[in-house]
């Protein structure tokens, strides 16, 4: 790799499917793997194309139970491009003899390149480059450019390019039991000249799909079509060193689409009405180097490389382009299947860093679960409570989407799953909605959609508290925490675990913040908000009471996870890792075993540490403080040590937290955890999962660990707080930020430096406030700062 490229030299089958995930192509509006175009899909290629928010609901009969699945839909495969010697074998590297090998993906210019050279036998080759795109200014258009090059040889070349409908969702093998045959009613169809379309739909949520592409040839294209595809044909005349080229246009719509009549119509008028490929290249360049300077980002090293990488594909997941869009935060991208495509808390590690770069971005996805809000009062109902309950994970329509049963491949049984039961989502969608409007002064936002969210969860959380005359606290019974392993108590006849302590402290905190928006809301419009929800003081004075009230417990001297953390039995950890080795995900290897994660001190990964990561030292003091107890620094110091050796690590958000918690906790072991999150994806650290989805989460929180969590930066009570804390290995680097209207701020932190620079513009001065002073910057001025040592 180079500082702007992601390369990979020989073909390798065993790691072709990563190769796939990590070389993936999107604009924000759809996205297709980076499999090669001659392969068809298999145990080793898996070509899948993604349209965000476009799912499909199934039914399967698994373990004696109807089981329903609604997922993102693998839509009809564009990319198909096949090429033989004049009637001989269609070639690719799985069949065929390869002489060389290699991708490079540009990530300045959104361009994926592949370069082969096939050896046909007595000393010919056919070199074989191909550039491909996913158009980033037009987001229904893509292209792929191939060129072909006789070496050694004079003879003709067949090529075939097809749109194939014949499509599933098959990419995660532990999904293959369940109904993945989501596109039905499959037509195909040409338009002179030279244009062959598809068109279907989903099976039940009837999402109506339109494909067409265009070849471009230096000789005569013919068409052909069966029932689920469609093709064109032309054979080649090669000459010897001479590069003969073909260029496939392809554009995509669906019924989800704004401002278009018909899906197949607009496919077919976009498709065209494309240039040639050199003139789509040139807007997708313009396109992405505008997006590079929004985000501009300058790290040096290792880490400055795997951070563009990851920068690259949040932006292909949530560009500008998903301003426009109904969908929410795919916890693995638009890069695979796992996770069915839904939408968890994810959000919680990627609109921080979008806040102060694409805040259109944050709000629309904010906008995603606004519009569910009623969704989410429907769940409360359903569970005997008020307000607003946001499901673990979603979809289309806001319902809860989590399994009921999972599979366990160590073991082959299906299990109970109860990780619906995690129901701080509401938690983390109210944490976004006031992180958002502290970094973008969308006033308007919070006082309309912002507090109504707010207001509703919170009002699930005061309704969720019940009284404990003996413990004089408010406790939150029957909910599972972010670790994830610990689903109910040993031997326990029904799941859920009562006050953990994440749960509970940012419950208080939803609380506190839904009455400081309440308290200074305009007038009218609290008159509005109370009218329509049924708001009154008695409530409000029920909120401030639980607010200060929710129960946190401890056990020798540390936060306890959960009540009845303490009592669990401890893990012997190293007689597990002699046996097993890796041990990231305990919970599968315990139940293979008969025995069950439950019984232990044991964490898949951060739970109470979460709180460390979502607020700064002297927040989570006060909070501690208003819920009546004192947090000081040897008390959090504790609690770190203790659960930093009990953690397997099972989720690749796992180092990033632990990253962040020791960059203040305890300097000099952070890096190791920042690693981690660095090389999560790229080294497959979870072994195997990268292939079927990046971690999107983990990509975007590796980006804000360097622009808030190592800089102390905070956007509150309309200043810029900084505390910076930067770490041996990454003390010098800077990065620019949008601010309440002010585009382009730039930051650079330097050993003992800050350097502050706001460009020119009509906007108000930005107060910057640093642990020992407060400084205001204007625009067009640079401020120097000079940091304690």
């Amino acid at each position: 790799m180079t500082g702007w490229t992601w390369e990979y030299d020989g073909y390798e089958p065993t790691d072709e499917r990563l190769r796939e995930s990590l070389c993936t192509l999107g604009n924000g509006y759809f996205a297709t793997r980076g499999a090669l175009p001659e392969c068809a899909a298999d145990e080793v290629h898996y070509p899948g194309t993604y349209a965000a928010g476009c799912y499909d609901r199934l039914t399967t009969d698994i373990a004696g139970r109807q089981v329903e699945n609604e997922d993102l839909v693998n839509l009809p495969n564009w990319l198909p491009l096949r090429f033989r010697p004049a009637d001989g074998p269609w070639l690719t590297p799985d069949t065929a003899q390869v002489a060389e090998h290699g991708q490079v993906l540009h990530l300045d210019s959104g361009l994926l390149e592949r370069r082969t050279r096939y050896a046909l036998g007595a000393d010919r080759v056919l070199s074989v480059r191909q550039q491909r795109l996913v158009h980033m200014a037009e987001p229904h258009l893509a292209a792929l450019r191939t060129e072909f090059t006789a070496e050694g040889f004079t003879g003709d070349l067949d090529v075939e390019a097809v749109l194939d409908g014949g499509v599933t969702n098959a990419g995660v093998p532990r999904y293959r039991d369940l109904d993945g045959r989501h596109l039905t009613r499959m037509h195909t169809g040409t338009v002179e000249p030279g244009t062959v379309w598809l068109r279907c739909r989903t099976r039940t949520s009837d999402i109506r799909i339109g494909m067409a592409a265009r070849l471009t040839a230096d000789a005569p294209v013919t068409t052909w079509r069966e029932a689920s595809r469609a093709g064109q044909r032309t054979r080649l005349r090669l000459l010897p060193g001479r590069t003969v080229t073909v260029d496939k246009t392809v554009a995509l719509h669906t019924s989800r689409d704004p401002a278009i009549s018909d899906p197949l119509d607009a496919a077919i008028d976009r498709v065209g009405a494309a240039p040639a490929f050199d003139e789509l290249l040139d807007s997708h360049l313009t396109a992405w180097d505008q997006l590079w300077r929004r985000a501009e980002l300058d790290v040096p090293g290792e880490a400055g490389r795997i951070l563009r990488l990851h920068l690259f594909h949040v932006l292909q997941t949530l560009s500008p382009h998903t301003a426009d869009l109904d969908v929410g935060v795919p916890a693995r991208g638009l890069h695979g299947e796992a996770y069915r495509g839904h939408v968890f808390w994810d959000e919680l590690f990627v609109l921080p860093y979008l806040d102060l770069h694409f805040p259109e971005v944050s709000r629309a996805l904010l906008r995603y679960r606004h519009r569910r809000l009623d969704q989410a009062r429907a769940t409360a109902r359903a569970v005997g409570r008020r307000g607003a309950l946001y499901p673990w994970q979603s979809g289309s329509d806001g319902r809860e989407e989590s399994q009921e049963v999972h599979l366990n491949p160590r073991s082959g049984r299906w299990l109970p799953d109860h990780s619906r039961l995690q129901r701080h989502v509401g938690s983390a969608v109210a944490y976004n909605v006031w992180q958002y409007c502290e970094a973008s002064g969308d006033a308007e936002f919070l006082h309309t959609k912002g507090a109504e969210m707010l207001l509703q969860i919170a009002r699930f959380w005061a309704d969720s508290a019940t009284w404990d005359e003996g413990l004089g606290r408010h406790r939150i019974r029957g909910v599972m925490g972010p670790d994830e392993y610990h689903d109910a108590y040993p031997d326990a006849p029904r799941p859920g675990l009562d006050d953990n302590a994440y749960t509970n402290v940012t419950a208080a905190w939803v609380l506190a913040r839904a009455l400081d928006v309440l308290r200074t809301l305009p007038e009218p419009r609290r008159r509005e908000l109370a009218e329509r929800t049924g708001l009154d003081d008695g409530e409000l004075e029920q909120w401030e009471d639980v607010s200060r009230t929710l129960h946190v417990p401890f056990h020798d001297g540390v936060i306890s996870q959960f009540e009845g953390y303490g009592d669990l039995a401890e893990l012997d950890w190293e007689g597990h890792r002699r046996r097993y080795g890796d041990i990231r995900r305990l919970d599968r290897i315990l139940e293979a075993e008969g025995d069950t994660v439950n019984r232990y001190k044991a964490s898949k990964q951060a739970d109470v540490l979460m709180l460390g990561y979502l607020f700064s030292p002297a927040e989570l003091q006060d909070l501690f403080g208003r819920l009546g107890h004192r947090l000081d620094d040897e008390l959090w110091l504790r609690t770190v040590d203790h659960y930093l050796h009990r953690t397997s690590h099972g989720s690749t958000l796992s180092g990033l937290v632990h990253g962040w918690v020791l960059a203040r906790a305890r300097r000099a072991e952070a890096w190791t955890y920042c690693q981690e999150a660095l090389r999560g994806d790229i080294a497959d650290l979870q072994g195997g999962t990268t292939g079927e989805g990046i971690h999107l989460g983990a990509m975007a929180g590796t980006l804000d660990l360097v622009q808030r969590g190592l800089t102390g930066l905070e956007t509150r009570d309309g200043a810029l707080w900084l505390d910076p804390v930067p770490l041996p290995e990454l003390s010098s680097y800077g990065f620019s930020l949008r601010y309440q209207g002010h585009w382009g701020v730039r930051l650079r932190l330097e050993p003992g430096r800050l350097e502050v620079t706001v460009p020119p513009s009509d906007r108000s001065p930005i107060d910057i406030r640093l642990p020992d002073r407060a400084v205001r910057v204007e625009p067009g001025e640079t401020c120097r700062l000079v940091l304690p040592g």
